[in-house]
């Protein structure tokens, strides 16, 4: 009998149309087989400038199965080595939207960093989307917590 991190995940397809700037680069990829995310690579090289964002094209445009969606986020090793960001991620890409994927790149790092053609820039993920409808009440169940918001359940434990 199989346990579930031995039960094989099922493969999706997803259409995939390479813009003239992505000739020659990889289609993005899974690093290594228990990876959640591909790899997402710049199409242009670009400076990006302390402080900076900017916009940069990965020259993939994507058809996705209806009810999933794309979330594009950071990758670590750019944060952490030159402060590289993702101000807004987790971004998304719907699955209606047939436009390039490009990616907002941040710098918070001190020095110009220089975006190559052909770098990983970031993580796609491929999610399943739950759909709802609201249903509108004068009262939520009680919980322990209640409404504690911000900082409520402390940051040391007991």
């Amino acid at each position: 009998m199989q346990n579930a991190s031995q039960t094989p995940a099922s493969t999706l397809q997803v259409k995939v149309q390479k813009l003239p700037h992505a000739e020659g680069l990889p289609l993005p990829s899974y690093a290594t087989a228990g990876a959640a995310g591909m790899d997402l690579l710049a199409a242009e090289a670009v400076p990006l400038p302390p402080q900076g964002r900017t916009l940069i094209p990965t020259g993939l445009c994507v058809a996705l199965p209806p009810g999933y969606e794309m979330q594009i986020r950071p990758r670590s090793g750019l944060a952490l080595k030159h402060g590289l960001i993702l101000p807004n991620a987790p971004g998304t890409i719907d699955e209606d939207y047939r436009g390039e994927i490009k990616i907002i790149l941040m710098n918070m790092g001190q020095e110009i960093f220089f975006i190559e053609r052909g770098m990983r820039i970031a993580q796609a993920i491929i999610a399943p989307v739950s759909r709802i409808t609201w249903l509108e009440c004068t009262n939520l169940d009680a919980t322990e917590r209640g409404s504690g918001g911000f900082g409520s359940t402390g940051t040391l434990s007991s």
